[in-house]
């Protein structure tokens, strides 16, 4: 009997707080045993040790970029994704991370040794400025009901039929 075929998926994480991770796994809570029939978690670091970044058909990417390495690794893992989704306020508006590009002079001069020690870039930015983005889900956290319906928009677009229709939270 010949595997059904799943959605390449990866969740990364950059400068954030990690609100959306937690809800995401939240979700798995109430949809695991769906989503394992559906979804090739290819790289998912908060749900295994053993991660592959290779050919993705969706990566969700929560968090700002904060550094030139995270540029490069966004950069990445957009040319192994066919879709590039991102993911809470931070990825979509790069705030509330963004909040030191505000900073006056002053402050900015009194934790330039912290942004020198951990390489961080003059400007934290959105993952737009520096990739395409081919869809958001909003909020701080994400929003649950949009995650969940953007999820079955990409399920339905990659021919991967879902098993039960449509996914929801429950409550």
């Amino acid at each position: 009997m010949s595997q059904a075929k799943k959605l390449r998926l990866g969740w990364f994480s950059f400068t954030c707080c990690e609100d959306s991770t937690i809800m995401f796994t939240e979700l798995m809570n109430e949809h695991f045993f769906e989503w394992k029939k559906l979804i090739d978690f290819r790289h998912a670091r908060v749900l295994k040790a053993k991660n592959t970044l290779d050919e993705l058909d969706v990566a969700f990417v929560e968090g700002a970029i904060a550094s030139d390495i995270q540029a490069e690794k966004l950069k990445e893992i957009r040319s192994k994704s066919k879709k590039l989704i991102a993911i809470g306020s931070c990825a979509v508006t790069g705030f509330p991370s963004a909040q030191r590009n505000l900073f006056p002079p002053e402050m900015k001069a009194e934790i330039q040794h912290i942004l020198d020690q951990f390489h961080h870039a003059e400007k934290i930015r959105r993952l737009d400025e520096i990739v395409p983005v081919d869809a958001i889900v909003p909020g701080c956290p994400m929003d649950t009901d949009k995650f969940l319906k953007l999820l079955n928009q990409l399920l339905i677009e990659f021919d991967i039929t879902p098993i039960t229709s449509p996914l929801t939270t429950n409550g």
